[in-house]
């Protein structure tokens, strides 16, 4: 990495906290510099604008959150160990694995009718979580540990929803509570499908 190359990453990650805390629309340039402890002509140096940094920011934090998840499925042996430990990783929303919280909501929300390229970048994320939810339970049948009945689309679609739905209500109510329950019934039905 070139000095420039490191300024820029420094920046990124710096600001990335700040975005997924405020949200794009709220952060300031001078948030990015007292942050940072940077001039403004310095940041410019190195994005043209807000917009070329939040869109930085935004790549950032959704693949931190997806290294997150792969570090968690990583270390699995079975279909039912991957989506054990993906729940697994979800299960605290108030001490949520990106700091701010789930960039998925946090930019989603934010952007879904205001800004296309966060949308979509969001959108390919989440499209992403859904098919290797899919895949983990496809292969789990592959491998005869899974009963051929266990419909993975619609499993990841109710997984994914109801991780993001328990990580909106934890995070809101300040509590954990809820996520356990949604775990709990997920591993359930997860176990539910094992062959005898």
């Amino acid at each position: 990495m070139t000095k420039a190359e490191r300024t820029r990453q420094f920046i990124i990650e710096t600001s990335a906290p700040i975005f997924n805390t405020k949200g794009i629309a709220a952060t300031a340039y001078s948030d990015v510099m007292q942050a940072t402890k940077m001039a403004k002509g310095g940041l410019y140096g190195h994005f043209e604008s807000k917009d070329q940094l939040s869109a930085a920011v935004v790549d950032y934090n959704l693949n931190k959150l997806v290294e997150k998840v792969q570090q968690a499925i990583g270390t699995a042996g079975t279909a039912k160990g991957k989506l054990f430990a993906w729940l697994d990783a979800f299960k605290l929303p108030t001490q949520f694995p990106v700091e701010g919280g789930c960039p998925l909501l946090n930019f989603g929300t934010e952007a879904d009718d205001t800004n296309q390229l966060v949308r979509e970048k969001v959108k390919t994320v989440i499209e992403m979580a859904q098919k290797t939810i899919a895949a983990i339970v496809q292969q789990g049948i592959k491998n005869e540990e899974f009963k051929e009945t266990f419909n993975g689309n619609e499993f990841s679609i109710k997984m994914f929803a109801l991780i993001e739905g328990g990580t909106l209500i934890g995070r809101v109510l300040n509590t954990n509570s809820q996520m356990t329950i949604i775990t709990n019934l997920l591993k359930k039905e997860i176990t539910s499908h094992l062959r005898p």
